[in-house]
């Protein structure tokens, strides 16, 4: 595990050819963070269906669709997806886009990955002219929603999301984007 500052992580939007990459990168993370709280064949399903570099490669020629790659020394450290269209029920906030996915490696978890890359979401989302930004996360994700709420987002529903054949129930937050990008709140992580 490398001792990069924030400093050396560079973040870029993701172009076709790195379809591979973000299909390896997402199954990885995927799989990190969450084989652990689920069956081995849900996981194994889930993860041969959203994360095949033919995916990506829809998901990157979709004009709704924004991704960033987070690098140190030019090792993909996590990505972002952001995607404008369809938005939940529970989002009241106008103009607004979906932080779809924000994968960090658990090598790069607590050194400063995330916090870069979802204030680049946050910017790309005001430079394309939303007023709210909303998310999904599962609801047993305690460290997630704590990284979210350090960042404005606020409960406003719940929806579900499939991982194989197992239905699990994902917390929809959303945050309006005139706020200051991270909030100070007495919450834990």
């Amino acid at each position: 595990m490398s001792n990069a500052s924030t400093s050396e992580i560079t973040i870029r939007r993701a172009e076709a050819a790195d379809a591979a990459l973000l299909a390896e990168l997402g199954a990885r993370t995927f799989h990190d963070t969450f084989a652990a709280d689920n069956r081995p064949e849900d996981m194994a399903a889930y993860l041969a269906w959203a994360f095949t570099p033919e995916r990506l490669s829809e998901e990157l020629e979709d004009a709704r669709a924004h991704f960033f790659v987070a690098e140190v020394g030019g090792e993909a450290a996590g990505y972002a997806k952001l995607r404008s269209g369809e938005t939940h029920e529970g989002v009241k906030g106008p103009d607004a886009i979906e932080l779809e996915r924000l994968y960090v490696r658990q090598d790069w978890l607590g050194r400063g990955v995330g916090p870069l890359l979802m204030r680049e979401c946050l910017a790309e989302a005001r430079r394309r002219g939303h007023r709210t930004i909303w998310l999904g996360v599962w609801e047993h994700n305690a460290r997630a929603r704590a990284f979210y709420r350090r960042f404005g987002f606020r409960d406003v529903g719940a929806k579900i999301f499939v991982v194989g054949f197992d239905r699990q129930t994902d917390t929809v937050m959303e945050r309006p984007l005139d706020e200051p990008d991270e909030i100070t709140r007495d919450e834990p992580e």
